[in-house]
């Protein structure tokens, strides 16, 4: 396996601590003003997502996977996001009534139930019309779908670095390195006990599953207000988080 080299993989792993920085408390407060990088002006930064803007810190084909699922999840193709969200939805309530054996089975035994009988159908079609068309999937059959040494090993890579990367957090959470964020994740764990007191792992999957492809389009319609909201409960928790650190020895935050 071929490893890539240092400059890329540290790149890739700058680009994922930026991004779980940012969903794990170390971003800044919703509202502020975005400072603009060394050598940039305000002017060249753009004040909306655009899921093909090349900033130089993303890999390309994470780039190309970020892209596709936004424009999924924001329903910017109709049918293409109706087809995938239905499609996800059958699968998981089938996993509610059957298992995954018997899904993964009645699965298989549609899809061969679709294409045998269309290729006896073009079969038929052809020795009546006495034509010579080939085999009806010989375009899919001639397709490359394997995977190559370098696709392997870039892979790998990847998935390297964000195991490397979680078990850091994890470690740094279990061994309270920060008194805070300990707090913060003993809390959530806490929380969770409800929640998988009252829902199995399936039903938090078809909420998960039915959140993704409403609250983007929702938020779009309504961000200002969501934003507003969201704003006043971060200054809030923000308020009583600083009375804590105040209150508990050693919990304060060294400035850097």
């Amino acid at each position: 396996m071929s490893a890539q080299s240092g400059d890329e993989l540290g790149s890739e792993a700058k680009w994922f601590s930026e991004d779980y920085g940012r969903m794990f408390g170390n971003a800044a407060a919703l509202g502020d003003e975005v400072k603009p990088k060394g050598g940039e002006t305000s002017d060249d930064l753009d004040p909306q997502f655009h899921p093909y803007q090349d900033d130089g810190k993303r890999p390309p084909v994470a780039m190309e996977t970020a892209s596709t699922a936004i424009d999924l999840l924001y329903w910017r193709n109709v049918k293409q996001s109706g087809a995938v969200f239905s499609s996800v939805l059958l699968l998981l309530f089938s996993l509610t009534q059957f298992s995954v054996v018997s899904v993964g089975a009645y699965l298989a035994l549609a899809a061969l139930s679709a294409t045998i009988s269309y290729r006896i159908y073009k079969s038929v079609l052809q020795a009546v019309q006495k034509t010579d068309e080939g085999h009806p999937f010989k375009g899919y059959l001639e397709m490359e779908i394997s995977l190559s040494q370098d696709q392997i090993s870039k892979y790998a890579d990847k998935i390297l670095i964000y195991t490397n990367t979680c078990m850091r957090e994890l470690r740094r959470l279990f061994l309270v390195q920060d008194l805070i964020d300990s707090l913060k994740f003993a809390v959530l764990m806490w929380l969770l006990t409800y929640v998988g007191a009252l829902f199995n792992g399936l039903t938090l999957l078809i909420l998960a599953v039915v959140s993704m492809f409403t609250m983007p389009v929702v938020y779009e319609k309504h961000q200002a207000q969501i934003d507003q909201y969201v704003g006043l409960i971060r200054t809030h928790v923000n308020s009583v988080v600083g009375k804590i650190q105040a209150k508990i020895p050693g919990a304060k935050r060294k400035e850097e």
